[in-house]
């Protein structure tokens, strides 16, 4: 079994004892993605696996905020900032833009690359950034760098 998965287990005990409903719910939710996966695919989800949903899990959170926060919808903006700190949390550290910068910038000289037209190459070689920053973060990064 995942030890990620181990994590959430213990900690969804936790927050029932100690009565806290909100993060009991999301823990809940999240482990029925990873249930419906397990029975799906016939699989016994792995750390790879488990983060894998738990940055789709993210990226759905981050799409309803933003969401939200042009309908000024602030209850709603709380809910999904807290599910979003609480799979932060399971998921590996990410980068900061600093670090970010630095590894992008390594990259690029890596794939040679010289302009806007190789940011193909460099996307395609971020895939081991994946688990540390989001697709789009690295994007961003890589386009910046490379005007």
């Amino acid at each position: 079994m995942s030890q990620i998965k181990t994590k959430m287990m213990q900690d969804l005990k936790e927050s029932m004892k100690s009565g806290d409903t909100f993060r009991r719910d999301t823990l809940r939710m999240l482990n029925a993605s990873f249930k419906q996966v397990e029975v799906d695919e016939r699989i016994e989800l792995d750390d790879a696996r488990v983060v894998q949903i738990l940055k789709t899990a993210l990226k759905q959170r981050e799409d309803a905020l933003q969401s939200y926060l042009q309908a000024q919808r602030e209850d709603l903006i709380q809910k999904e900032r807290g599910e979003i700190d609480i799979i932060l949390a399971y998921l590996p550290r990410q980068l900061s833009d600093e670090e970010l910068e630095k590894k992008v910038q390594e990259l690029i000289q890596q794939t040679c690359a010289e302009g806007l037209k190789d940011l193909g190459k460099v996307m395609s070689a971020s895939k081991a950034l994946s688990d540390v920053a989001s697709g789009k973060r690295i994007s961003e990064m890589a386009k910046k760098l490379l005007k």
